[in-house]
């Protein structure tokens, strides 16, 4: 079976860019921890952004995995 740019429903942890994206999110909680206070929004911006990258692939391979499985039921 050749193997696809996105994994199957399920696999996007095993995906490079979200692998990446996740230590980029860690890295941007703890650069907020370290050296803005609480209560800057610019903390809760920042946090946000990166939680949305690690969804966007994660979400991105989900409907990958129904279309997929979609188009087998269809054959």
């Amino acid at each position: 079976m050749a193997e696809h740019f996105i994994p199957r429903h399920g696999g996007y942890e095993d995906l490079l860019s979200f692998q990446k994206a996740r230590i980029v999110y860690d890295g941007t909680v703890r650069f907020c921890q370290r050296f803005l206070e609480k209560r800057d929004r610019t903390v809760d911006q920042m946090i946000q952004a990166t939680r949305s990258g690690k969804q966007n692939i994660l979400e991105a391979s989900r409907a990958l995995g129904h279309l997929e499985r979609n188009r087998n039921q269809a054959h």
